[in-house]
């Protein structure tokens, strides 16, 4: 081979074989720059971090409410969700501390839509460069209201143009088990919740907790978009999320069993309970009687609960995403979500608890 023919090799018989195309990606750093976060922001970011934070280590009796639509896809529904949940959640502030669910990545089990950064046009064209700005504009705007936001860390990247607006994060069922999930969360500045696996395992989400508290190096892109390894210095507020598996785990038998599995750990006995997905056996309306037995649990002097998570949009249930067809203003086109009139007894319904738990400690 001559040394022409080796400066022009081709490689495409063996690399890249099946990409169809390769676009350029915006550089973190770029839409930080564009949109920055305000002074007002940050310190709200800040504040509920550290406020959650005292929750999960017993110094606030206050219960983390994770509340919010299945996944965003309009944002003004969205913001319309926020105005609703802002007087709320400064009214209950004293036992409850409410950061609404602003989730923007949507794990499918086969195939489906992929959330609002990867398809935010809802039509298949991908155009994640602007998925991405339009999830950090939503964020900026939420918390500019006075709302710290909550969301799931999917992909490996996105962190990167989001995470500096969120308060509280969730590593889901699929991906708890991940080892690059838990590196990733050992270098996240907000506190983080790992959800058991689909099975009901807990055992899995204990040891994401104590991988996460742990140093990492590893590969990564950094705010100029440029390759890189970190070095983490690992976090110390993740928990545990009761999702449910084969069977509901919301019940105090399995608190109790989820706890059992957190002291032979050596780990804090607390965790969340998320009144959907398995626990719910995807029926949204169950999300109600879950947090009544949640509330039982709390005003019964259930301390180790520290939070629940509720799929809930301005409108029960949820819709089909069909080409063409237009879409009724907020309905979720993911999970079936429960409606805002059931959304506001069910907050005050743990508020309520909260209060009784405190009157009997007192």
């Amino acid at each position: 081979m001559t040394p022409q023919q080796a400066a022009t090799h081709d490689t495409t018989r063996v690399d890249d074989v099946r990409i169809a195309a390769v676009r350029a990606l915006v550089a973190p750093a770029v839409l930080l720059e564009e949109l920055p976060a305000s002074p007002e922001v940050e310190a709200l970011v800040e504040q509920a971090r550290a406020a959650i934070g005292r929750v999960l280590t017993g110094t606030d009796d206050r219960l983390v409410a994770v509340v919010g639509p299945c996944s965003i896809h309009d944002h003004d529904a969205a913001i319309a969700y926020a105005r609703r949940l802002k007087p709320l959640a400064d009214e209950l502030q004293g036992e409850l501390l409410v950061v609404m669910r602003v989730y923007f990545e949507k794990p499918r089990t086969t195939v489906g839509w992929k959330g609002y950064i990867n398809d935010p046009r809802l039509d298949g064209s991908f155009r994640i460069n602007e998925g991405l700005r339009r999830a950090r504009e939503l964020l900026l705007e939420i918390s500019a209201l006075g709302l710290p936001a909550a969301t799931e860390f999917l992909d490996l990247l996105s962190p990167q143009y989001i995470s500096d607006l969120v308060a509280w994060g969730a590593i889901g069922a699929r991906t708890t088990e991940s080892q690059s999930h838990r590196q990733l969360a050992s270098g996240l500045s907000c506190p983080v919740g790992f959800k058991n696996g689909t099975d009901g395992g807990v055992q899995v989400a204990a040891d994401a907790l104590l991988a996460a508290a742990a140093p990492h190096s590893f590969m990564g892109m950094t705010k100029m978009g440029v390759a890189a390894i970190f070095e983490t210095r690992g976090n110390p507020h993740g928990h545990i999320i009761l999702r449910g598996g084969r069977t509901p785990n919301y019940d105090a038998a399995h608190v109790e069993a989820a706890c059992a599995v957190l002291r032979k750990a050596g780990l804090r006995e607390q965790l969340m309970v998320d009144c959907s997905h398995a626990n719910s056996a995807k029926q949204h309306r169950r999300q109600i009687d879950v947090a009544a037995d949640v509330a039982r649990q709390i005003s019964g002097g259930e301390q180790r609960i520290c939070g629940v998570m509720v799929e809930s949009h301005l409108h029960e249930g949820r819709q089909d995403l069909r080409p063409g067809q237009p879409l009724a203003a907020g309905v979720s086109i993911t999970d079936a979500c429960i409606g805002w009139h059931d959304t506001e007894p069910l907050l005050r319904g743990l508020a309520q608890a909260v209060r009784e738990r405190r009157a009997r400690a007192a």
